[in-house]
């Protein structure tokens, strides 16, 4: 006997509703949850304010801290858009291309070179043209050493010319190495025609002056050179060499380059230390183009001033300020906070916007640590974890056994 149509219809839903309390309901009740939204708050994440650093908007002029690995990190520049005479500055050039060559060690002054009628010659001429020299005589000995101090301290222009052709062989060979030199270094403005910078075809920006700077300090031999009293004799030479570029010392600003000349007017290249909190960083400088010292000695202490003041610490991170929320699908909300605040000195560097970074979780106790908000500064990144302000909690079985198509999209996604 065949069972009725009605039969057939209660066994279809009786299986029905036996497979949905054994199937439906435990994969509702025990499934994952879908995983919070996260909102970040643009105001809270937008970058700190940081001092700018404001130079003179006539001569050409650039600023910069010296990174962790020696190179200029460029701050600020002004009127530096095409490069112009930079005088004496190129003699910078002429002492790290020579020591490139020929590298002189701590403990070691490097080969003599004998003083011909050339070089003497060169002096007389500079002499009676006014400019800057060291005095030499037909057959003195001068360590290698003794020369690059008269060049960089001294400003020498006959040791320029001196330390070019005994490195190279002649002026000229030194020229087209010392383009070489520039062009495989990066520079892409410095250019030199002499050793001396006399020429006014000795070109380059300011910012690329600051680099040049911080190539010298980062040679052992030359930035030795500019700390101390290198005016006196040293215990393994007896040349007192004049410095001829120091300049606004007592500022506590030391010259690395400085000269005059018609073609390029004043140039000034500089570095100073700089102190904020317990960190101390080194600035370089440079100008050029600069008519008189009228002009160029507050332009120089106030682009160093203006670079103390944007090293002050800044509050990066604040603690406890909400960086977003989370949002569950069944209404919990929290507010991300900031676990600890973060101060962290600017030296001149721009902050940027936070980055709120959270793990993926649907739910979890206040307090628990879910995510992290960082903040880049220069060359660094600053960061805090951030903390939930209040529970995200399940939602209970009610909530569960009515929203299947939330839970079958967790279900999918977590097993993705």
């Amino acid at each position: 006997m065949s069972p009725s149509p009605g039969r057939v219809i209660g066994i279809a839903v009786g299986a029905l509703a036996i497979l949905g309390i054994g199937v439906y309901g435990p994969a509702m009740l025990l499934g994952p949850l879908p995983d919070v939204q996260v909102r970040v708050d643009a105001e809270q994440a937008a970058a700190p304010a940081t001092a700018s650093v404001a130079l003179p908007a006539e001569d050409a002029s650039a600023v910069a801290f010296i990174g962790d690995d020696g190179e200029a990190v460029g701050v600020a520049a002004s009127a530096d858009d095409e490069p112009s005479p930079i005088g004496g500055a190129a003699k910078l050039v002429t002492a790290l291309v020579v020591l490139d060559s020929l590298p002189l060690t701590s403990d070691d002054d490097g080969p003599s070179i004998r003083i011909g009628a050339e070089d003497y010659s060169d002096y007389l001429r500079y002499s009676g043209e006014g400019s800057r020299t060291v005095q030499v005589s037909p057959g003195d000995s001068w360590t290698e050493r003794d020369v690059v101090r008269a060049v960089v301290l001294g400003s020498s222009n006959n040791h320029a010319d001196t330390l070019a052709r005994w490195a190279f062989g002649s002026v000229d060979a030194y020229v087209s190495t010392a383009n070489d030199w520039l062009e495989e270094q990066g520079f892409a403005t410095v250019r030199v025609v002499d050793a001396t910078g006399l020429s006014g075809e000795n070109v380059g920006t300011a910012t690329e002056l600051t680099q040049l700077a911080a190539r010298v300090l980062a040679e052992p031999s030359l930035s030795a050179m500019f700390e101390g009293d290198d005016d006196a004799p040293t215990p393994t030479d007896d040349r007192r060499i004049p410095d001829a570029v120091a300049h606004l010392g007592d500022e506590g600003i030391r010259a690395i380059s400085r000269s005059f000349t018609d073609q390029a007017a004043i140039t000034f290249v500089w570095t100073a230390e700089l102190v904020s909190g317990d960190d101390r960083r080194t600035m370089v400088g440079a100008m050029t183009g600069v008519d008189d010292y009228e002009t160029l000695d507050p332009a120089v202490l106030g682009a160093v001033d203006a670079m103390q003041a944007a090293s002050e610490p800044i509050e990066v991170i604040t603690a406890g300020a909400g960086y977003g929320e989370v949002d569950s699908a069944w209404g919990d909300s929290a507010r991300l906070v900031a676990a600890a605040g973060r101060t962290d000195a600017a030296f001149g560097a721009v902050a940027g916007d936070a980055t709120v970074d959270v793990e993926p979780f649907s739910t979890a106790p206040a307090g628990r640590q879910v995510g992290t908000v960082t903040v880049v500064i220069g060359e660094r990144e600053v960061s805090s974890a951030l903390e939930l302000d209040t529970a995200i909690s399940d939602p209970g079985p009610i909530w569960r056994l009515t929203h299947p198509g939330e839970l079958i999209g967790a279900f999918l996604d977590d097993g993705s």
